[in-house]
């Protein structure tokens, strides 16, 4: 193992986009697999669970007990809202940096995790998505609502996803409504004759979620003016789109102090 290498722990090893993380660590030059924990861990080789030669990492159930022994520099963590905020602070609290895909953070709780961070001097990343275009997707959104600020914002996503708004059209609509005037839209005297019908309100606009199988990740952003609409839309097929964001992100987020909220800011 070279020496620059970084040390990388999966959270949530044997999930569908743990697996993800664990074969592009283990493929990746400028990586290596430290640890991997799963709930339901078994005698099983991270190699193994994904298809490819063992590694010699065996899956453990514990991730206090597997970073205290793996000396990781990074934890990648996809796992779910309900567990992700107390694997962040174990994190932490062992000086790895958490590097995490999985939503479902309050402002408060990342204003706490930055400052945790910085008193610990290593640098996190919380990231509603990793995928590059997801985040150009964001971007044009949010330049086109400087000049087109009737918006709303349609997410897709399949029926195992847990939360709604997804993480990515949240951290759209704060990216707009960073550009625009807040601007209450629709009819002052629409009416919702079933209830939730116009979606959640950000910011004057509204955000609908879609839960359907079938349906991996798909965002569409909308602007309407006067004899014209303008679409968005960004669709994602597999996990492995997500990959060379993660790689990039356990790369970066050894260079700096504190927790960064959003991929964006590493791309630059």
């Amino acid at each position: 193992m070279a020496a620059e290498q970084i040390r990388v722990a999966v959270a949530g090893a044997s999930g569908r986009m743990g697996r993800e993380v664990v074969k592009m660590v283990l493929q990746d030059d400028g990586l290596t697999l430290a640890a991997a924990i799963a709930q339901s861990a078994g005698p099983i080789d991270a190699g193994t669970l994904v298809g490819l030669p063992a590694c010699g990492v065996t899956v453990q159930n514990d991730l206090s007990a597997a970073l205290a022994s793996a000396n990781a520099d990074v934890l990648v963590d996809f796992t779910v809202p309900a567990a992700v905020y107390g694997n962040t602070c174990t994190a932490i609290a062992h000086g790895v940096r958490p590097v995490v895909g999985t939503t479902g953070f309050t402002p408060e709780q990342i204003k706490e995790l930055d400052e945790l961070c910085k008193e610990k001097g290593i640098g996190g990343l919380i990231a509603p998505n990793f995928s590059i275009g997801a985040i150009l997707m964001m971007r044009f959104a949010a330049q086109a609502a400087k000049y087109m600020p009737h918006v709303e914002i349609i997410e897709y996503h399949g029926d195992q996803k847990l939360d709604a708004p997804s993480g990515t059209s949240i951290k759209t609509a704060e990216l707009i409504a960073e550009a625009r005037q807040e601007l209450r839209q629709g009819n002052p005297k629409e009416e919702e004759i079933i209830e939730g019908a116009r979606g959640g309100y950000y910011n004057g606009f509204r955000i609908h979620s879609v839960r359907l199988p079938g349906v991996f990740a798909q965002q569409e952003v909308i602007f309407g003016g006067n004899g014209q609409t303008l679409k968005v839309r960004h669709d994602s097929y597999e996990r492995s789109g997500y990959m060379p964001g993660v790689s990039v992100a356990c790369k970066k987020v050894v260079t700096y102090t504190g927790l960064i909220y959003g991929f964006e800011h590493l791309i630059d």
